[in-house]
């Protein structure tokens, strides 16, 4: 009987351990689940924080792509304003030449022995501006220029032709500053403003065609001088002052082909307003 107390007390001792063993196990394993818990979220607050440096960076990228795009656009649009420049002073180049050419061919058939070289058409008679006399002094007779304007002209007007613009320009400011009153002064302030003209710079020809205008009322040269102020305005983004400039041309000079390039160009005007 006592030996089956002791059995019975054992088996209490073994079952009561287990028991304790059961409880006492029981936290840990929860305390390891909370603890994995907690890596699980470290890990996916990592991720978050990983995804948004991605989508950082991605924004960045469309961000830098769409600057590209722009400088692309503006570069395209730089290059096709220069092709214009380009092929608008190539334009005037042919037409100053066929000008030219013109002037040497009409010129050749009535000038004299001594007015026949190649650049000497360019200065067909002009008439004297009103109130001033034309060089009186010279032993030229009026209207007609002396051997050393003559020289002096001819060789500004090589250098235009030659399409050495600086050379030109300085030649006939020289020749301008020198004589004045020389009949071939209308002539010479036309092409200086040409000479400016051909290289852009579109004040300085305004001017030069203005004092033609203005200073030589009589002067055959007027109507292309006064055609091409409208042309210098409009180039310099006075479009009021070019659309009355070249009406003027045309209701002044109908029939002359100044007047019709006025009307070409005011048509041109025009149609880039509508657009």
């Amino acid at each position: 009987m006592k030996k089956l107390a002791t059995s019975f007390t054992a088996r209490l001792g073994v079952a009561g351990a287990l028991a304790s063993a059961t409880l006492f196990g029981l936290p840990v394993h929860a305390q390891d689940s909370r603890l994995s818990l907690a890596d699980r979220v470290s890990r996916l607050e990592q991720a978050s924080q990983r995804d948004q440096g991605t989508t950082t960076m991605v924004n960045q990228l469309s961000d830098l792509q769409q600057q590209v795009q722009q400088l692309q656009g503006q570069i395209e649009e730089l290059q096709h304003q220069n092709q214009q420049l380009q092929d608008s002073a190539k334009a005037q180049y042919q037409v100053l030449d066929a000008r030219i050419g013109n002037l040497e061919k009409s010129g050749a058939q009535g000038a004299s022995a001594q007015q026949q070289a190649p650049v000497a058409a360019a200065s067909a008679p002009v008439t004297a501006p009103q109130g001033k006399p034309a060089a009186t002094e010279s032993p030229a007779s009026p209207g007609t220029a002396s051997a050393g304007e003559q020289a002096a002209y001819d060789a500004a007007f090589k250098s235009l032709r030659g399409g050495d613009f600086v050379a030109a320009s300085r030649g006939f400011r020289d020749f301008l500053q020198q004589n004045p009153d020389s009949p071939l002064a209308p002539n010479a302030y036309y092409w200086l403003g040409e000479s400016y003209y051909a290289t852009m710079n579109y004040p300085v020809a305004l001017e030069a065609f203005q004092r033609l205008v203005r200073l030589y009322p009589q002067s055959e040269k007027v109507p292309d001088g006064l055609l091409k102020v409208g042309y210098c305005q409009s180039q310099l983004k006075q479009d009021s002052s070019a659309i009355a400039t070249l009406k003027s041309v045309v209701i002044r000079y109908p029939g002359t082909k100044a007047a019709s390039l006025a009307q070409e160009r005011l048509r041109r005007m025009q149609h880039q307003a509508t657009n």
